[in-house]
């Protein structure tokens, strides 16, 4: 039986779509893996394998053969309670086998350990607790742990940067005195004397100050594109750096001649120089920008409660919050950040949980309330068991499907993909025929001409090779993807994938399931009506039915029991208790069968209603749930129960309604209820009188059209449980939870409030971030088929073309970061 492992890596030294396929194509290549895929905005491989087959080793090796690298972390750990070197070597060898460690030295000397790790597969706390559990303490040097992943790429802008003012020291001296020679701005003693061709010609120790200030900005500043084009070319493919290589090479190379006067003619080494500068210039600021699409995930992050007090051992003490074990008492004072969720087992107090589900209000916690890490604490002292801590929090959770979502593709983008793929090959194809077109048969150059034929051909090749940017197609989906999704945590919206992303903006009709979606879930009994021919009180109808539905979980059910509670009614003993879902139950209490359901059980058991039809279309009318109770097949009466409807619906349906859609309401009330609760709302249709399993088929037929095929794209709103097959039926599922249940819903969207107007900003936040994707690809798309052929034709310097090229990226990113000051 194959063990199917999945592996989140951060890659480095990725520059465009191009290095993506790289990346992709050598995973793909080693036995065990099932899928691979490479994000370039966040950076990042998720590698599915087979555990048999493959090992992390191998795949990292595998990326290092590809010419990438991985992003690491190092841990300085203090290690106590360290007795000799066995004690040391114990250690060393129990880090070392945890997964996502690749070096661990544990010296018994100074009682210190150092362990290089993989930030995305393990985190400094959970080295902290493999340490503990081998039987020692240890302790963080240099105080609060760090976003290792963030050091790493923070480490290459700041690398970036230093090679940008290197890059700059240079060019900027080199640009001037190329232009102030080409104009004679220059003193006297630069030039000879002679004029040649109407110019004057420079001393020969000229050509040499620039090759002098040239060579570090070719083979330092832009050594990284040379290496990059080296692995690119040993494994087979093209990427950005071999079009830079291959530019701005031959602007040198064509000018070292020059220089040792092998040949006649003008220098470029100002061309080569400001294609590499101006290339980092923009590949620094766009990774700037790139950094700022993840904020989202690093404001989640910046929820966390750095420190909890819990009690052990009789004592109040405090600890770091990733040491907070399952189990253990925490207590939190009023303005205090929860460290991690659990129950509340002490106390009263409201919660601000807004930052999690975009719900305003402060929500009432006592005895028995669950509370979620990283909500505030408003007035009351609590104390609360812990019952999930580290990854498995709600907050752990919804960074790992933001992080998930960003990481994944849409499938937007995969045009861009097989684009890029081919980019490259076609450029250098499409540059050799501008050499060749220009050389063999361009027009005539004038007589008194400062360059010769070879030399026009080779500049226009080389504004060819510079001017084409795969980098903007790579970036346009996914920093659009990075920063929608992430826009949509911030408003407690989840998007599970990117395709969920991308298709909610595409629906055009909305199914609402009618109990917790458009009603609070919470019925109450309003109505106890007995029949008169059974000579029961409504008291006793109403124990019988609530000892029988004492074992329901029904909301309906429940809602019975609670009443009997409320007027202090004692409870029978039940036995043979049955439920069949969307009809009732039965049960055997005190000697008696009694069933309680709604009319289509009744129907079934050939039940007839007696006097009480009249009452039945009265409730109905109201948009109350009539619920009969049958004892020994008798008709004894029924027991109506409201449901109330959520201040935030019918707002939520305008909403739905202005954006041009349909809504449709699915229940399994009977026909009149439904129509009575419809017209308070304002739904467009009505769906009564489904059983639960029917839901699926009753999206489906939504979604087609009379002839069997797709008209209507159709988003189902429901509870993200007992909705679970009409949700996977949908386009796009949305499911309704509670901070806390976000990790279970098994729909593409979570809606982390219970507030219904949040199927309206979800839909307009997949509409705004697809419109930004189309922005960036058609940017990214005109961008090349514009200029391309421009160069091709000599229309473009090379230094004008390395410019645009190096900030076609830029703007891209920076197109998508307008969304995070779009209103949604």
């Amino acid at each position: 039986m194959t063990e199917t492992k999945q592996l989140t890596l951060p890659i480095t030294g990725m520059t465009c779509a191009n290095c993506v396929a790289t990346v992709e194509r050598n995973l793909k290549k080693l036995d065990g893996v099932e899928s691979a895929v490479v994000n370039l905005s966040s950076e990042r491989a998720t590698v599915d394998f087979d555990a048999s087959k493959l090992g992390l080793t191998e795949v990292i090796a595998r990326v290092n053969r590809a010419g990438y690298g991985i992003a690491t972390g190092e841990a300085d750990l203090i290690i106590k309670r360290l007795s000799d070197v066995n004690d040391a070597t114990r250690l060393e060898k129990s880090l070392a086998k945890l997964e996502g460690v690749l070096e661990a030295q544990v010296t018994f000397a100074n009682e210190k350990a150092r362990v290089r790790y993989i930030p995305t597969i393990i985190t400094q706390a959970e080295l902290r607790r493999a340490v503990a559990s081998a039987g020692f303490e240890a302790m963080e040097l240099g105080g609060e742990a760090e976003d290792a992943e963030a050091k790493a790429r923070e480490h290459e802008i700041n690398e970036q940067k230093r090679l940008l003012i290197v890059g700059l020291i240079f060019t900027v001296p080199l640009f001037v005195l190329s232009m102030s020679k080409d104009f004679s701005l220059l003193p006297s003693f630069f030039y000879t004397g002679e004029a040649m061709d109407g110019m004057r010609e420079a001393q020969p120790w000229f050509g040499w100050l620039m090759l002098a200030l040239a060579l570090p900005v070719q083979f330092y500043v832009g050594w990284q594109y040379y290496v990059g084009a080296f692995k690119a070319v040993r494994n087979k493919s093209a990427n950005m750096d071999v079009l830079i290589v291959m530019g701005s090479s031959a602007a040198f190379f064509y000018s070292l001649p020059i220089t040792f006067g092998l040949l006649m003619g003008h220098v470029y080494y100002e061309t080569a120089a400001v294609i590499i500068t101006l290339i980092k210039l923009g590949k620094f600021l766009e990774a700037r920008a790139k950094g700022r699409t993840s904020e989202a995930i690093k404001k989640l992050m910046g929820l966390r409660a750095k420190t909890a007090r819990v009690i052990r051992d009789n004592a109040e003490i405090e600890v770091p919050a990733d040491d907070v074990r399952v189990g253990d008492v925490v207590v939190v004072k009023p303005g205090e950040t929860i460290p991690v969720d659990g129950v509340v087992v002490e106390g009263r107090s409201t919660i601000d949980e807004s930052m999690l589900t975009g719900e305003s209000l402060p929500v009432e916690k006592k005895l028995g309330d669950a509370v979620i890490g990283a909500t505030l604490n408003k007035l009351g002292l609590l104390k609360f068991e812990a019952t999930k801590v580290g990854k498995e929090t709600a907050l752990a959770q919804i960074i790992k499907l933001v992080e998930d979502a960003q990481g994944s593709k849409a499938p937007i983008q995969k045009m861009a993909d097989q684009v890029s793929a081919i980019f490259v090959p076609f450029v250098i194809g499409t540059a050799a025929l501008t050499f060749a077109g220009w050389y063999f048969f361009g027009p005539a150059l004038p007589i008194n001409a400062d360059i010769d034929n070879f030399t026009r051909a080779l500049i226009n090749m080389v504004a060819v090779l510079v001017i084409a940017c795969p980098c903007a197609m790579g970036l346009a989906t996914p920093t659009a993807v990075m920063v929608g999704s992430g826009k949509g945590a911030e408003i407690g919206i989840l998007f599970r994938t990117s395709e969920a992303l991308e298709r909610a903006g595409k629906v055009d009709v909305v199914v609402l399931d009618k109990t917790g979606t458009i009603t609070k879930g919470q019925p109450a009994v309003t109505d106890i009506i007995t029949n008169h021919e059974s000579r029961i009180t409504d008291d006793e109808l109403l124990r019988l039915a609530a000892s029988v539905e004492k074992g329901s979980e029904h909301p309906l059910g429940e809602s019975i029991w609670a009443e009997a509670t409320t007027r202090g009614l004692t409870l029978a003993e039940i036995s043979g208790f049955k439920a069949t879902p969307g009809y009732g139950v039965r049960a055997e209490v005190e000697g008696k069968v009694a069933l309680i359901g709604n009319q289509r059980m009744f129907e079934a058991e050939g039940i007839s209603l007696g006097g009480l039809e009249s009452e039945v279309a009265r409730l109905q009318s109201e948009a109350k749930t009539a619920m009969f109770v049958a004892i020994d097949n008798q008709a004894a009466g029924i027991i109506a129960v409201a449901d109330t409807i959520k201040e935030s619906s019918k707002a939520a349906i305008e909403d739905l309604h202005r954006m041009g859609l349909k809504v449709a309401m699915i229940t399994g009330d009977n026909q009149k209820t439904a129509d009575a609760i419809a017209k308070q709302v304002g739904v467009d249709a009505v769906l009564a009188e489904v059983l639960p399993e029917g839901k699926a088929s009753e999206v489906k037929k939504l979604q087609l059209k009379v002839e069997g095929q797709k008209s209507n794209v159709v988003a189902m709103v429901g509870d993200g449980v007992n909705d679970a097959p009409a949700l996977a039926q949908a386009d796009v599922g949305l499911a309704i939870g509670t901070g806390t249940d976000v990790a279970m819903a098994a729909a593409p969207v979570t809606l982390m409030s219970g507030d219904l107007r949040g199927v309206a900003r979800a839909i307009n936040l997949s509409r705004k971030t697809v419109a930004t994707i189309k922005q960036n690809l058609f940017w990214a798309f005109i961008y090349n088929v514009v200029l391309i052929p421009a160069a091709a034709l000599g229309y473009l310097n090379p230094m004008l073309a390395a410019g645009a090229m190096a900030f076609s990226s830029v703007f891209v990113v920076t197109n998508s970061l307008r969304l995070r000051g779009q209103k949604i």
